[in-house]
């Protein structure tokens, strides 16, 4: 019960079973077109430019900062954790001057702040917002965000990295205005990992089309993965590199699952165990690392322990009742807190598996063995 990677449906991993078959092959052909086409179903846009290619979520990072930033280009990077920390690094490492707005630890920084940022001096190429920080469990009002980009600076890109909320969390691309949105296929995609899934907006195009200068980049440049993109959606196979044909396939029976059980009702569905999972954890006592509910993503939890309880403790004990978290990643405090994932089908298929259930029991154990005293009246889950 990470944030990431998740369980999975049996469906989705019989399908990295399934038998050899060919990129070039027309069955494939027309399983990766679909793919695409969902995909811009799922992240709320008609006109976007999707983009699935072999790779870690990371490569979402390099694909924005290579092909849309330019040398001594200005971008400005919200922050809420390590995760929107890393970002700004790699489009440092592209060349691009990099102004992070920082809040602390369970914070999110003010939209005067964004501002402040957005207005002094050359307007920016682009801003990064991580919808979800899985470091800190801090979710971003985007579309706050957008309208504010807007209004202050139109010209400036919106760049969402949903790793962790996109399958999750409301997205609504074109509703919102949004240019570019990154994730990956481990987490509320409910695929296994190995997937870099994108979107383009027209204006992102525009701007990568626009560029004086090569991109700093091979297998990331979209030169490369446009034709790639434009070719299986038309169900002809074209060839850059070898798509990973299993992950495809797996992705595609994972979208078709979350499309069938239609948006509204898996995002009621997140928020509904998110509310049960903190709920839980504050009735053991234990404070959540966001600073409200407001700004608490819905697919993971993020709690601070107990004074008397230390993380090289608390895990193990956890594990051996057959339940595995993570620990804090945030620099400022990264023992002093434990991270739980409820994504997918841990949460969709929650009545049929138990594994919020089982999980927090698991806590509530562990915290017990610990020495942790729970608040007078407690009711054991």
């Amino acid at each position: 019960m990470i944030p990431g990677p998740v369980e999975f449906d049996s469906e989705v991993l019989a399908q990295m079973a399934s038998p050899a078959m060919s990129h070039m092959d027309p069955v494939f052909q027309n399983i990766f077109g679909e793919t695409i086409e969902m995909t811009r179903e799922v992240f709320g846009t008609k006109t976007g430019q999707p983009l699935i290619i072999a790779a870690s979520g990371t490569a979402g990072w390099d694909t924005v900062a290579a092909n849309l930033t330019q040398p001594g280009e200005h971008a400005i990077v919200v922050s809420t954790g390590l995760f929107s920390d890393r970002f700004a690094e790699c489009l440092e490492a592209y060349g691009a001057k990099v102004t992070t707005i920082k809040a602390k630890l369970g914070h999110r920084p003010s939209l005067t702040d964004i501002e402040a940022a957005l207005t002094a001096g050359t307007p920016a190429r682009l801003i990064t917002i991580t919808h979800t920080d899985t470091s800190a469990g801090v979710l971003w009002d985007v579309p706050a965000i957008t309208a504010l980009v807007r209004r202050v600076s139109p010209s400036t890109l919106v760049v969402v990295d949903g790793v962790c909320s996109v399958g999750c969390e409301e997205l609504k691309v074109d509703e919102w205005d949004v240019d570019v949105v990154h994730t990956a296929s481990q987490k509320a995609l409910g695929a296994p990992p190995g997937l870099a899934v994108m979107i383009f907006s027209q204006r992102a195009l525009d701007v990568f089309k626009a560029r004086t200068t090569p991109v700093l980049g091979y297998y990331f440049s979209l030169k490369k993965w446009l034709p790639i993109m434009t070719s299986y959606e038309a169900r002809k196979a074209q060839y850059f590199a070898t798509p990973a044909v299993q992950l495809v396939t797996s992705l595609h029976t994972s979208l078709s699952q979350i499309l069938a059980q239609t948006l509204p009702a898996r995002l009621a569905a997140h928020r509904a165990a998110s509310d049960r999972v903190k709920d839980a954890l504050e009735r053991m006592g234990l404070r959540l690392v966001p600073v409200s509910r407001d700004v608490a993503a819905h697919g993971m939890t993020a709690a601070w322990l107990p004074q008397n309880v230390e993380l090289p403790d608390f895990l193990p004990r956890v594990s051996k009742r057959g339940v595995v978290l993570a620990g804090g990643l945030h620099p400022e405090a990264p023992t002093r807190y434990f991270r739980v994932g409820h994504m997918n089908v841990s949460v969709i298929k929650d009545a049929e598996l138990g594994h919020i259930g089982t999980t927090l029991k698991a806590i509530e154990e562990s915290l017990e063995d610990a020495g942790h005293v729970f608040p007078a009246g407690y009711k054991k889950v």
